[in-house]
């Protein structure tokens, strides 16, 4: 049997982070796919949002109810000492007007590259098509069972992602080997998933996109409101404001939609004053500078029920209460939300209350550390998760290293 100071599971990027930071530890990677970092290719569409601009400090409110967990880790290892890793592995990076960060080559590819080449520097052995069965512990640390063959080592990092984009690996074998370690797992669910309705109103308007200010109602009961650019779909509704939010959502909830940054009070009064200095003009003419484009402007008359060719002296009080509302509270009732296909990650996993969060390590089985997204995070789009992985590996290798090192 052959033996290794840490066995790191999965070629994401957690997994990769951690196992290049790991030297001079002998260290095995173990990967079930044929080739590494399936998901992390599909990051940014192919671009690799690597991590995202600014303050770290500030970062914590983009994890849903889990940024406190994922501070530590994030002070640990900055958006700056990500960008500086790459930046020295002929990997430079920009910053693009929504403050993220990507290779200067557009390329997720010359990431990947990097990683893997961090890793061979670091000594890290990497073998694929190796999947693990199971982890078991023992007086020596852990045994490691894989599809081929048996491993002893003193450490185990579980970075095997959640299981969003499936086809790339992301099946939540995690999971398993967790819970039979006796940890306790979230119900996983799809995050950062775009939305789908049955009476789709804007169909015809699909590819539009625009700011706009989304609260998600639930039993009558506003739960939130969140603000971002909103796209619509043939479909229904994705773009950033969908996806961040969609963590919160469920089938049936009823999103209201205000496509103007002004109030329903606003709006009303506004509408009421250029009829009076214009009631010739048609109604969407209008409504002219509330940030709609033209061709919403004239769905929303329509679906309003206000007829064609409406001028502002025509309005009637009705047509206007109405039309108010669609500006600035459409309604859309939720069919169902993206699977684990269209998601872009997993919300869920191993519950955080039985991981260390200086470490990343469990709190059940000593010497078991998780990294990345099998553990109960996830965070907004814009590079955040990428980060999160990135922060958790770099922490678990170095506090693996200082165990080795006492």
């Amino acid at each position: 049997m052959r033996e290794y100071d840490v066995i790191v599971v999965g070629t994401g990027p957690a997994g990769l982070f951690c196992a290049a930071h790991l030297a001079p530890a002998k260290v095995l990677v173990l990967e079930k796919m044929k080739l590494p970092g399936r998901k992390l290719l599909l990051a940014g569409s192919g671009q690799c949002n690597l991590t995202h601009a600014g303050d770290v400090k500030t970062f914590t409110g983009n994890y849903g109810d889990h940024g406190n967990f994922v501070k530590p880790s994030l002070m640990a290892c900055s958006n700056f000492a990500v960008t500086d890793f790459f930046s020295h592995r002929g990997v430079p990076v920009f910053t693009n007007e929504n403050d993220k960060v990507f290779p200067v080559s557009l390329c997720a590819d010359d990431v990947l590259d990097a990683l893997l080449s961090a890793c061979d520097e670091a000594g890290a052995e990497i073998f694929y098509s190796e999947g693990v069965k199971s982890v078991t512990p023992n007086s020596g640390g852990y045994s490691v069972q894989t599809s081929l063959a048996s491993y002893q080592t003193k450490y185990v990092v579980i970075a095997t992602g959640g299981m969003s984009y499936p086809g790339t690996g992301s099946t939540g074998d995690g999971y398993a080997l967790a819970e039979s370690l006796g940890h306790t797992i979230v119900s996983p669910e799809p995050s950062l998933t775009p939305v789908y309705v049955d009476d789709h109103q804007l169909r015809d308007l699909s590819g539009i996109s625009l700011p706009a200010k989304v609260s998600i109602w639930r039993d009558g009961k506003k739960l939130m409101t969140r603000e971002g650019d909103l796209l619509i779909t043939r479909f229904g509704y994705s773009g950033p404001v969908i996806l961040d939010s969609s963590r919160w959502m469920r089938a049936g909830d009823v999103l209201r939609i205000s496509f103007t940054p002004l109030s329903p009070g606003e709006t009303d009064a506004l509408l009421k004053e250029r009829t009076a200095a214009s009631g010739g003009k048609q109604v969407q003419n209008l409504l002219s500078g509330l940030s709609c484009p033209d061709r919403l402007t004239r769905a929303l008359v329509e679906v309003s029920d206000i007829p064609e060719g409406t001028t502002g002296g025509q309005l009637t009080a009705k047509m206007r209460a109405s039309l108010v509302e669609n500006l600035t509270a459409f309604p859309v009732t939720i069919s169902r939300l993206g699977d684990f296909n269209a998601a872009m990650c997993t919300a869920g996993g191993v519950s955080l209350a039985e991981i260390n969060k200086k470490t990343c390590e469990s709190k059940i089985a000593p010497g078991v550390f998780f990294a990345g997204e099998v553990m109960d995070i996830d965070g907004d789009t814009g590079g955040f998760n990428i980060q999160a992985a990135f922060s958790t590996g770099f922490v678990v290798a170095k506090t693996i290293l200082r165990y080795l090192c006492a």
